[in-house]
């Protein structure tokens, strides 16, 4: 039993990598080696927004606590 060709899809066409030279290969290698690392800078962007929407909503409560002496986080303790 035979594999399957390698498959490129490039705006709607399919392209079969076997066929392709090798410095079509190369440029595919590249390409995906972009969009690894497109995809994981995607998610620690993800990560470092989320603790920066918590460090605000931390300070936010900080500051209330300053005006008018009430600290928001124990109004939400389970004890």
């Amino acid at each position: 039993m035979t594999g399957t060709p390698p498959i490129l899809r490039l705006d709607g066409e399919d392209y079969d990598l076997s066929k392709a030279s090798e410095e079509a290969k190369a440029l595919v290698e590249r390409l995906q080696h972009l969009e690894r690392q497109f995809e994981e800078k995607s998610n620690i962007m993800a990560l470092l927004t989320k603790a920066k929407n918590a460090y605000i909503a931390d300070l936010k409560a900080e500051i209330i606590k300053n005006k008018t002496g009430v600290d928001l986080s124990t109004l939400f303790d389970e004890e």
